[in-house]
């Protein structure tokens, strides 16, 4: 079709126009550009394919192999400059429309099927490859995005140069974080982890999902993140968090962070978010030597009475009421005392004196820690 290239190759430069000005009004990516870049890099990128349309009109084939490699080469770097794939489509799509437009105001009536069907050709040869070399391009991004980041958390979690790596990795590290110790009854998918904590942060999150690390930022809302967290895997979880006033912080915070979380476990405690004041007492009681041994050791004397050792936990957990735990144990308030008084005759401390109270209390929990 000789004529209708020539007389359509007149049209360029206002093909070009209408297609830049639709994918500002109707593609919100497009929309956000700055004018430099339009007129610059969009604009060539839209007159190189109103070539290959003219190209087409001009040849047997509707597009050749080097075709092909040109689009599937523009396609790679509009996925490494960060272009949505949905914003790309869009924008052949409107090409393809005006082109069309196009088409039915210039063509003689017996050139235009023979037009359309090489508008069609062309679509139906490009738009996979165009696909296909984006989601190739952003996965390679991808998977050197996620090396970067995990090389970053690793020079912070030990101290190590990190800014260059977070230039790279496009994340702030500068100023105070939440650096937080995650367990799970089971290995829950990463992604599906590393989504729920994004969302709720609300930024892109630093995690190691090895060792169950991850960084969120500074006056990050915890209070709900177990619930949320533990919703989106299927499966509840402990979480423990530790403050990081800086990048140079992120150690030790980690540090303490993992040793509240191995301690909760250790005590049985139920899932849920944990700091180190929730466990102040008891993060002491877990430093190793004959102090924690001879203090769980005045429990000894209850071994061969397990009910006895029920109800004083019961009765410390309840703050020492005793309508609550005798109402937990289902016994009277009478066998309570009773039971209460056979501890203290079996132990030689005397739940009534403060100071023994304490005593039994932390003997609870050198119990749990030997």
């Amino acid at each position: 079709m000789p004529a209708l290239h020539t007389r359509m190759a007149l049209r360029g430069r206002d093909f070009t126009a209408a297609v830049v000005a639709r994918c500002v009004a109707e593609v919100p990516f497009y929309g956000e550009l700055s004018r430099r870049t339009l007129d610059g890099e969009v604009t060539r990128s839209i007159t190189a394919v109103h070539d290959l349309l003219l190209r087409a009109l001009r040849e047997d084939g509707a597009m050749g192999p080097g075709d092909l490699t040109r689009l599937i080469e523009w396609s790679g770097r509009r996925a490494e400059e960060r272009v949505p794939l949905e914003a790309v489509i869009a924008a052949y799509l409107i090409g393809a429309e005006v082109w069309w437009q196009a088409l039915a105001e210039t063509a003689e009536p017996e050139e235009l099927t023979g037009a359309g069907a090489k508008l069609l050709a062309c679509l139906h040869a490009a738009m996979p490859a165009v696909v296909l070399a984006h989601r190739t391009a952003q996965e390679d991004m991808h998977s050197e995005d996620k090396r970067v980041r995990r090389a970053l958390l690793t020079a912070l979690l030990t101290g190590r140069p990190y800014e260059q790596l977070a230039e790279a990795a496009r994340v702030a590290v500068v100023g105070g974080h939440e650096v937080l110790a995650l367990a799970f009854e089971s290995n829950p998918p990463a992604r599906l982890v590393q989504s729920s904590l994004e969302a709720h942060a609300g930024v892109p999150v630093l995690m190691d999902h090895v060792a169950g690390i991850a960084l969120l930022p500074d006056g990050c809302d915890l209070s709900g993140l177990p619930e949320s967290l533990g919703k989106d895997v299927g499966q509840s979880v402990f979480v423990t968090a530790a403050p990081a006033g800086g990048p140079a912080a992120v150690p030790s915070a980690a540090a303490e962070a993992g040793r509240v979380l191995e301690l909760v476990q250790r005590l049985g405690r139920p899932p849920g978010l944990y700091r180190l004041d929730d466990v102040l007492l008891e993060y002491q009681l877990a430093r190793p030597g004959d102090a924690l041994l001879r203090l769980a050791a005045k429990l000894d004397p209850l071994a061969q009475h397990a009910y006895l050792l029920e109800t004083l936990r019961v009765f410390v957990d309840h703050g020492h009421n005793r309508s609550r735990s005798a109402a937990e144990l289902c016994v009277h308030r009478n066998t309570l005392d009773y039971r209460l008084h056979r501890v203290s005759v079996l132990t030689g401390l005397d739940l009534a004196v403060p100071a023994e109270a304490r005593l039994l209390q932390a003997a609870l929990v050198a119990r749990d820690l030997v």
